[in-house]
């Protein structure tokens, strides 16, 4: 028997609200189910703020963090297109990442970062266009400056700057003067953000603008056995995803493999800094769940086998497992 993903690749309109609306379903359950997260440490002066005007656990929280969601939905779908991340139209980026942010119910309380996630697929629209052209310093001060603004929001973002130097190279747009540019992005956020804080407040303590507290012990009794078993089972269909990924990147364009190297690299590199600050990771998933989109909807989209239609299917009922078990063991 085949099975096959095309009426959820390319839904019509009704089935694709449909979906979105399931989606929205299992984001809200955590609401309306009492499924609550405990706040995670993002202690940033900003975020502080906004956390006292938008109280976590509270169904204010849920409607901006789902509006936000949304928001970033589109701007991915928008990437996708602009960009032919995927060589032909598809809505599984969509659905993987609304799945991701509706189980993933720990997001639903980091206004921050869903902030940041806007602010970074903004990024990628100045990173992704500056292929193959060491002049596009624009482009490069933009997308650096973009990410920096995030980093405000949750410091440890800012190491994303680095990792975006590597990406110029895969680009082949890397060059003194796209370097500077980027690094003078990077920068310029920061020196505005602090001189202002200053001169509001001259006694200001620079350092107390700058919370990173790396933590390089983890301590894998913290989590259930269920956590790490949904972490392990993850982990394993992404890697089957990019291993089939790479099966078909001999088809794509050049520029595309190169943003697909680009993409990869950028997934291990959040996976690494999530666990260099284990106390922040949260504030990390929703770029996480992004990027794990892209990457995963690739191969489902482009492999019409039966292997990946049940991957596909296994993918959605470990995730709704996943939702369920926080009922049952909470």
């Amino acid at each position: 028997m085949r099975v096959t993903l095309k009426s959820v690749t390319v839904p019509t309109i009704p089935l694709a609200a449909l979906l979105v609306i399931a989606c929205s379903g299992l984001w809200f359950s955590s609401y309306w189910g009492v499924r609550l997260a405990l706040f995670p440490n993002q202690t940033t002066e900003i975020v502080n703020h906004l956390q006292k005007l938008v109280v976590p656990n509270t169904l204010v929280s849920e409607i901006v963090s789902f509006f936000f969601t949304l928001l970033n939905a589109f701007l991915l779908a928008q990437i996708n297109n602009k960009f032919t991340i995927i060589r032909t139209r598809t809505f599984l980026p969509i659905l993987v990442f609304m799945t991701l942010m509706g189980t993933w119910n720990e997001t639903h309380l980091v206004n921050g970062s869903h902030i940041s996630l806007t602010l970074f697929i903004l990024s990628l629209f100045s990173f992704f266009s500056m292929s193959r052209n060491r002049n596009a310093s624009e482009q490069a001060f933009m997308g650096s400056f973009l990410i920096s603004i995030s980093s405000i929001l949750i410091n440890p973002l800012i190491f994303i700057v680095p990792v975006c130097w590597i990406g110029f190279g895969m680009f082949q747009s890397l060059s003194l003067k796209t370097f500077l540019a980027s690094l003078m992005g990077a920068l310029t956020p920061w020196i505005l953000y602090l001189a202002l804080n200053f001169i509001i407040n001259p006694h200001f303590n620079v350092l107390q603008a700058f919370i990173l507290n790396p933590n390089f012990v983890i301590d894998i009794s913290t989590y259930s056995l269920t956590d790490l078993v949904y972490f392990a089972l993850m982990s394993i269909i992404i890697i089957i995803g990019i291993v089939g990924l790479y099966s078909t990147t001999h088809s794509d364009a050049i520029d595309t493999r190169n943003k697909l190297n680009f993409l990869v690299f950028m997934l291990i590199s959040l996976c690494v800094l999530s666990f260099i600050f284990i106390n922040q990771c949260v504030s990390f998933l929703p770029i996480i769940a992004l990027v794990y989109a892209l990457l995963i909807s690739h191969p489902l989209t482009l492999k019409q086998n039966n292997f990946y239609s049940i991957l596909f299917i296994v993918f959605c009922f470990i995730n709704i497992a996943y939702a369920v078990s926080k009922y049952i063991l909470t």
